[in-house]
């Protein structure tokens, strides 16, 4: 028996007012059996996966990119459904970097196809707490540069595609200074000079970039990487992180770890799945194996 989706899709990820008809259409074609709406705000998506959730929805899916299935992730553990829920995506953002660890289709009507299978990978959640509370995410979280980077990443154009990512981080680099970090990861710790800490539970982020290319989603570690020294070695460590040869350059320290404790400037950005939290320190855990991710 076929599994019958609880489908919300963001009006403004993609070209605005063509996602939640594109992702009807889709779905129909391939025979889904759906419940589809649109999201207004966060709190309106929010009371969509509890609403769901409360009618009995097993299956969800997410029709936009990964500050979407951040927001239905969150939803879903602050609602408790009785058993674990399966997510899916319909990419539509302009990053969607989640996909990208499973080399799933980053168009609506190809991937609409994977939600008449029943094949499933067993994933895990991150969960982050500071200032700004407790959240969780799907895919990558970082403090530092890169989370600076977000917020102008996010008013630069859409028709840059995945470009923007790359040229928000330059453009944040040049004023961004190196600070102190401590960080406590398992029976590791690292203590110097960074300019960005990164939490991945995916493998990439950033429009691309193969940041955490050993990690994997179900083996109940975060793959943790401080970048460390002169702000200057940024411009030598990138361009490897798009292929996802850095791992071993001198100023990537790696770890793996189920939880951290991470000590950095406190006017230090946290962002995670695309979305910026609020600012460090922070702490974080593993959830292991919190849904079902659908491939």
């Amino acid at each position: 028996m076929s599994a019958h989706w609880w489908v919300i899709a963001n009006p403004y990820s993609g070209k605005k007012g063509e996602v939640a008809g594109r992702a009807r259409a889709a779905l129909r074609a391939k025979s889904v059996e759906f419940d589809l709406f649109e999201s207004q705000s966060r709190e309106h998506l929010a009371d969509l996966v509890a609403e769901g959730v409360a009618k009995g929805a097993t299956h969800f899916a997410g029709v936009g990119g990964d500050g979407t299935a951040h927001l239905i992730v969150n939803a879903l553990m602050s609602a408790r459904p009785p058993s674990t829920p399966t997510l899916a995506i319909l990419p539509a953002g302009s990053g969607s970097d989640f996909v990208r660890t499973f080399a799933l289709p980053r168009r609506i009507e190809e991937a609409a196809g994977h939600l008449t299978t029943d094949t499933v990978y067993p994933c895990d959640v991150g969960h982050l707490r500071g200032s700004f509370g407790e959240r969780h995410f799907l895919n990558v979280a970082d403090v530092g540069v890169a989370a600076a980077s977000v917020r102008l990443t996010n008013r630069l154009p859409r028709f840059m595609g995945g470009g923007r990512y790359a040229v928000g981080f330059w453009m944040t680099l040049a004023g961004f200074p190196t600070k102190t970090v401590r960080l406590e990861a398992g029976k590791r710790s690292y203590e110097g000079a960074a300019i960005n800490v990164v939490i991945a539970n995916g493998q990439y982020f950033g429009g691309g970039m193969n940041v955490a290319p050993n990690a994997t989603v179900m083996d109940g570690m975060f793959d943790i990487q401080v970048f460390a020294g002169p702000r200057r070695l940024a411009f030598s460590v990138m361009p490897k992180v798009i292929r996802g040869t850095h791992i071993h350059h001198k100023a990537v320290k790696r770890f793996v770890a189920a939880s951290f404790t991470l000590e950095c400037d406190p006017e230090w950005p946290v962002e995670a799945d695309g979305e910026v939290l609020g600012r460090g320190p922070i702490t974080g855990n593993i959830v292991a194996q919190a849904l079902n991710f659908k491939i």
